[in-house]
């Protein structure tokens, strides 16, 4: 093999790689129906998912509910009384429905980075968890107002039980935290994570594809070896990246809930 990898304009014939001029190629794709990208697809079909489920596990009640039944109730029972009531409190019930399509959304979307032949979690385009965020920032902004009135800016900038001579810096502090910090730093944390997650793992798995695909050219041992060795890594960054797309799933439900609930409830 003359070359294992080509820069910029290379034949696919030729070459086992083909490097992308930018970087962006990794994560854009195509439009596939007129401007209609795979992302817009994948969004589509991540939604499509979550209300199958719900309809198949609830479209028929059963005295004995069967095992997938059981599953789906669970996840609903955990999201509306462990984060929902849980975090939020009186009240939280209200947001359930939100959390709950808002976890499994991103569940599944996280999950499409595992999925042969998709393989992208829609979450690693940054328009997706910045637009999650900002509803969340709606959500609990909207609430705050509701409950406080003008109040609600009036504690953030003139915190109650603060020493005076902090109030003006912890106010300061809070007002930026709350109207921007909160909602950038909500969508940041999703990105990075599914972002580092989805390019580790396409590196790693197709340096071992081609490492071993190239063994007559290169030799056993930097073919073979080297190339199973970052094949093995890996898949046990796969396995790990499984509890990676749950955990994103959970963390951003959660920080959601605690948003809402500072609104709700500034004296806690």
């Amino acid at each position: 093999m003359d070359q294992l990898i080509l820069a910029f304009e290379c034949d696919p014939a030729e070459a086992t790689i083909c490097t992308p001029e930018t970087v962006l190629e990794f994560f854009e794709f195509e439009p596939v129906f007129g401007q209609v990208n795979r992302t817009v697809v994948l969004i589509f079909l991540a939604a499509f998912i979550v209300i199958g489920v719900l309809w198949a596990a609830y479209r028929k009640p059963r005295e004995i509910p069967t095992k997938f039944g059981l599953a789906v109730d669970g996840v609903v029972r955990l999201v509306r009384d462990e984060i929902a009531v849980g975090v939020i409190g009186p009240g939280g019930e209200r947001f359930a429905p939100y959390l709950l399509s808002l976890f499994l959304f991103l569940l599944v979307g996280n999950f499409f980075e595992l999925t042969p032949f998709i393989n992208f979690p829609i979450a690693s385009r940054m328009a997706i968890p910045a637009f999650l965020a900002l509803l969340t920032w709606v959500i609990f902004m909207t609430v705050g107002f509701a409950r406080q009135g003008l109040g609600y800016i009036g504690h953030l900038v003139w915190p109650p039980g603060v020493p005076v001579v902090l109030k003006p810096l912890i106010g300061a502090i809070e007002l930026v935290s709350t109207i921007i910090v909160r909602p950038f730093s909500l969508a940041v944390r999703l990105f990075a994570n599914m972002v580092a997650g989805h390019t580790m793992l396409s590196l790693l798995l197709a340096s071992g594809v081609v490492f071993i695909g190239a063994i007559g050219d290169i030799g056993f041992i930097k073919g073979g070896l080297v190339g199973g060795a970052w094949f093995i890594f890996g898949m046990a960054i796969f396995v790990i990246e499984i509890l990676v797309a749950l955990l994103q799933a959970y963390i951003f439900t959660l920080l959601s809930a605690v948003y809402i609930q500072t609104s709700m409830h500034p004296e806690h």
